[in-house]
């Protein structure tokens, strides 16, 4: 096997200065398994991050229905095929009846770019409200709405940015609602029409906010009094890992115009899409004609419906539910024994750890959270940072996480949080 440095070097020297790597000291995995990625040593290290593959890494299931599909027909869906409608009659019945209608894509930044493109035609708007440090895309159309790219991007002018609905008390949902509305009226006062509210329904790269329950409905009668729409990104909360519900916006009693889909749709395989409501779907459909080479191909629907089954077979949305509430219970208990643990939240297996150099104040322990990170890795433990100020630990594990390896996690980040208080 080559070396890091000589990885590194080739990386520089063929993929150019863009891309980025996680930790000091990357990580170079060569297989993964369940919960697991496995180094060229054999080396297994806890994935207590990856949602793009919530079924665990290299699922039989999956593999062999990409396998069996690839073997037989793989097109594009200007021809006929049944597996893209049975797909799409299940993904449909996941959600509320009035979403009517599911368009497939490769990705989440095309999911969303889409998202936008209908709601402009159906609303005849442009304007956009975001929170301050969304991520939501890399196309051209999304990456200018989505803050947390930071410096490598400008956000455009028909952009507004609201607060994330933080503090978890009763009033949360009227300060958000209140920022939409305020956004609202700067929009009009440029005069731009609204067209929509495009949140991530756990608010991950803000700093992870999940509740309390219902806190999105207010926001959302806002933005359509307004004449605009709401669009639920599920790219990241999506497909039961909430634990509570299926999808996140579920939690708050909302039904979205639109829903966009992406990151664990496929368990790695590139499958996106989105559920819209025919009425809102009507003006984009009449002016335009939506072809996507590789979207919703007859083996992406495949690895999709594969998903679809083993989530709903194996009841992985309870035991997001059960597991994530074992493991937010077992990581408050280490704020007892470590100062820099300030608050614990979140839904399911998608939950934040936010690290503070003071309680009172809750100033923002970013250096800390960094190395926490990397003291995890260094003990085989994959996590990462997200918030503002990099300050809250992001994990959201394969929905088939145990309590087991809720423990390990759990010791490990002690084992580091000890460290760094001596």
């Amino acid at each position: 096997m080559p070396d890091t440095a000589d990885l590194l070097a080739r990386r520089a020297r063929l993929l150019g200065p863009a891309y980025r790597l996680f930790y000091d000291e990357p990580f170079h995995p060569v297989r993964g398994e369940g919960v697991w990625l496995f180094d060229a040593a054999g080396t297994p290290w806890l994935d207590a991050y990856n949602n793009v593959v919530p079924l665990g890494h290299a699922r039989p299931e999956v593999v062999q229905a990409i396998a069996r599909q690839a073997a037989v027909l793989n097109t594009h869906t200007r021809y006929l095929h049944d597996g893209i409608l049975d797909y799409a009659e299940r993904l449909l019945a996941t959600m509320p009846a009035a979403l009517g209608h599911a368009t497939f894509t490769c990705t989440g930044s095309e999911a969303n770019d889409l998202a936008m493109r209908i709601a402009t035609a159906h609303t005849g708007g442009t304007g956009l409200i975001v929170t301050r440090f969304a991520y939501h895309g890399v196309t051209a159309a999304i990456a200018c709405a989505s803050p947390s790219l930071g410096q490598f991007v400008r956000i455009g002018e028909h952009v507004r940015l609201v607060d994330a609905p933080a503090g978890g008390d009763a009033e949360a949902g009227r300060r958000f609602a209140d920022g939409v509305r305020a956004a609202i009226a700067d929009l009009q006062a440029h005069g731009l029409q609204p067209a929509a509210l495009l949140v991530d329904t756990v608010f991950s790269s803000d700093g992870i906010f999940t509740g309390p329950a219902g806190l999105l409905g207010e926001a959302v009668d806002a933005i359509r009094a307004a004449g605009g729409v709401f669009i639920a990104d599920e790219v990241q909360p999506g497909f039961g890992r909430t634990g509570e519900a299926f999808w996140g916006f579920a939690r708050h009693g909302v039904v979205p115009d639109i829903v966009t889909l992406g990151k664990p749709m496929g368990n790695g395989h590139p499958v996106a899409g989105l559920a819209v409501r025919p009425e809102v779907m009507q003006a984009f459909g009449k002016a335009c004609r939506y072809f996507n080479t590789f979207g919703g191909n007859p083996v992406s629907m495949a690895a999709a419906a594969a998903v679809l089954d083993v989530i709903q077979q194996h009841d992985l949305q309870r035991n997001a539910l059960h597991v994530g509430a074992y493991l937010r219970e077992r990581l408050a208990a280490l704020g007892q024994r470590h100062a820099l643990v300030g608050e614990v939240r979140g839904a399911g297996l998608f939950i934040g750890v936010e690290l503070v150099t003071d309680r009172a104040t809750r100033a923002p322990a970013t250096a800390q959270a960094a190395q926490v990170v990397n003291g995890l890795r260094q003990r085989q433990v994959l996590l990462s940072a997200t918030g503002p100020q990099a300050h809250v630990l992001k994990i959201r594990p394969p929905l088939v996480f145990t309590r087991e390896h809720a423990d390990l996690l759990v010791e490990r980040l002690d084992s580091v949080l000890a460290g760094l208080a001596a």
